[in-house]
């Protein structure tokens, strides 16, 4: 019998990728559900249009968009086995998921992470800040939780029943982050697949001005030192 999955999309303005990215999920998903993280475009209309299901959640962060559709998830009468993180900018290709969620499908792997593998990313698609973000982040993890992990990158799934026991916090920019360390935590079993990787559609609202990068850099190495001293 084929795993239940949905994929939770938060989106800040992504009216001119929204649609695309929703187009590209392969049809073994169950359903796709967007949270509009206080957009002030068509990114909510043209999400429907596509097919979404489609929610609101006016207080600003990545993790509050994540925890509504979680929340959303929660009420439900049937629970997914396996729900799958995805940005709605279309940097990352949504018809990878198939890949994605195979280590749990065939492996029982509990926790999935799409690497963005410099030899698949396009010229362009990290700034130098995310790129240097992303190996500070994974070698402390690797110094301070001998973690395998490479990458912070938000395209990940994750088996529901797991996903809960999480206990998942964070409200803005430490929300992967967050999930990784809890992950090493509780022992989850985790791999990577390597991932394409393109330029985003639109600009993007963390690594795209140095306000963001630093509030960014500061919640990441936050959560890590904090879970080093616990």
């Amino acid at each position: 019998m084929n795993p239940l999955i949905k994929v939770i999309i938060p989106a800040y303005n992504e009216q001119d990728s929204i649609a695309h990215v929703i187009n590209d999920i392969p049809s073994i998903v169950d359903e796709v559900i967007v949270i509009s993280n206080n957009s002030t475009d068509n990114t909510e209309t043209i999400a429907k249009n596509a097919g979404a299901t489609v929610l609101s959640e006016n207080r600003k962060g990545y993790g509050y968009a994540c925890l509504k559709g979680m929340e959303y998830i929660s009420i439900k009468n049937e629970k997914p086995d396996i729900v799958v993180f995805l940005d709605g900018d279309y940097s990352d290709y949504p018809e990878q998921l198939t890949e994605l969620v195979a280590p749990i499908m065939n492996d029982n792997i509990d926790f999935v992470i799409g690497a963005r593998v410099q030899r698949l990313r396009e010229k362009g698609s990290m700034t130098p800040q995310q790129v240097f973000g992303n190996w500070l982040a994974t070698t402390l993890m690797k110094l301070f939780f001998g973690a395998k992990f490479t990458d912070l990158g938000p395209f990940r799934a994750i088996k529901y029943d797991k996903l809960l026991a999480l206990n998942m916090k964070d409200k803005t920019y430490g929300w992967t982050v967050e999930m990784q360390l809890k992950a090493l935590k509780q022992k989850l079993t985790y791999t990577e697949i390597p991932m394409k990787y393109r330029n985003r559609i639109g600009v993007s609202k963390v690594s795209g001005t140095v306000k963001g990068s630093i509030l960014a850099g500061i919640k990441i190495l936050g959560w890590i030192f904090k879970y080093s001293f616990k």
